[in-house]
């Protein structure tokens, strides 16, 4: 019997090109054993009908604040009592901008203020649209009162641009829904309970002048899904972050840093009250030497850059604080096992987590794999979501950290 037997559902629907992805969702849902109905609002009616939405679920599909043939004349009371769960996909800037200051200006955002059932969201926009610093401002806010959000992914829109922005697939929504009322870790649930972990995420940028910097093509997203599974087992988690378009994972402390050096001070002041430190950052290993205080100029002469050694925050956080459980990645283009079983000695780490890149494998992606190595030990974990790969990984995390400190 899946989880989803019998859960009621609400899928809201806003005006977004994404829109045509929901049907999917919804069908996968019912697959499932799931109750579900559908609320959208007048936007999203122009991307897909509410017949075909009706035709799917079996029930009238949802529009009008005030609608005669609900209980009472009150349907946003009516659904936001019956719902198990609410999923909003697509959740465009518009709507998450509304949610974010408790408009109640039509049926869909008025439900998300009177349920008490969690809402997750699954935003869809251009990727401009995204980075905007309003839009991240609403995340934040939102992620602050609760909401639950998933994506976007990174990939090409609709509008022809290509970077973050696009609603994640159907399937991973279902998924994603499946996983809220899974009771597989009901008897692990706080099994970090009382525990510190803190994660290092996303990557860093060395300024060349006020307009230029050094980086890499780390995301974010396994640290990101790394922090959310670790809360989930009852840890009280710090995320200190690099540069990404991500919103902070739900109960997740982050704090957001830029370069490599305010990584290394953030991650020394917080690592001695920590019990595990899992570090996920693609920390640049180099930053030039000498950053120029205005832009410089374009001419036909060639320019070099010195560059000097970035600290590694890994090394020196796992030989300052030996008692410290400490996880490092190694993220290699060739010889993977090779060149992680040198980290994981030379830097004196509890395990390291080696994973392949290049060639359309691990950066800006939503899969990766995994070889996971320790002392006497050797997990290899196949390609998949990275929310997947997280959760499999903490399992193995603790089952180590607990060999440890017995």
């Amino acid at each position: 019997m899946s989880e989803l037997t019998n859960k009621q559902i609400v899928i809201g629907i806003s005006g977004g090109i994404a829109a045509y992805k929901t049907a999917e969702v919804v069908r996968a849902l019912i697959k499932k054993g799931a109750s579900v109905r559908v609320c959208m609002t007048k936007a999203a009616c122009e991307f897909i009908t509410p017949l075909t939405l009706q035709a799917l679920t079996g029930n009238p599909v949802h529009t009008d604040l005030l609608d005669p043939q609900a209980e009472a004349a009150m349907g946003h009371i009516e659904l936001a009592r019956w719902a198990d769960l609410i999923m909003i996909a697509p959740a465009t800037a518009d709507l998450m901008a509304r949610l974010a200051h408790g408009h109640a200006n039509d049926l869909l955002s008025t439900i998300c203020l009177a349920t008490e059932a969690p809402i997750h969201l699954a935003p869809a926009m251009n990727r401009v649209m995204w980075i905007n610093p309003a839009t991240q401002q609403n995340v934040s806010q939102l992620e602050q009162n609760g909401f639950r959000l998933h994506g976007p992914a990174t990939g090409e829109q609709a509008c022809g641009e290509t970077g973050a922005g696009r609603m994640l697939e159907a399937q991973q929504l279902a998924d994603i829904i499946e996983q809220e009322f899974s009771k597989q870790n009901t008897g692990k649930t706080q099994i970090l309970s009382g525990k510190k972990v803190l994660i290092t995420a996303g990557p860093t940028r060395e300024a060349i002048d006020p307009v230029r910097f050094i980086s890499n093509r780390s995301s974010g997203k396994m640290g990101y899904a790394i922090a959310a599974a670790a809360q989930k087992l009852g840890a009280e988690v710090t995320l200190i972050s690099g540069p990404v378009a991500l919103g902070s994972p739900a109960g997740v402390k982050r704090q957001l840093v830029e370069s490599a050096n305010e990584m290394h001070t953030l991650a020394f002041a917080l690592a001695d009250n920590a019990d595990i430190f899992i570090a996920t950052a693609a920390v640049s290993d180099y930053a030039p030497s000498k950053i120029a205080t205005q832009k410089i100029k374009k001419s036909e002469d060639s320019i070099s850059i010195d560059l000097h050694y970035n600290p590694d925050i890994l090394s020196e956080i796992s030989h300052n604080f030996p008692d410290l459980f400490s996880v490092g990645f190694a993220a290699e283009t060739e010889k993977l096992l090779e060149h992680a079983q040198d980290k994981l000695k030379r830097k004196k780490l509890d395990m390291i987590v080696a994973n392949p890149v290049g060639k359309d494998k691990g950066f800006d992606k939503d899969t990766n794999q995994f070889e996971i190595i320790w002392e006497g030990g050797h997990i290899s974990l196949p390609e998949k979501d990275k929310k997947t790969l997280a959760i499999e990984l903490m399992d193995i995390i603790v089952e180590l950290f607990q060999t440890k400190r017995h």
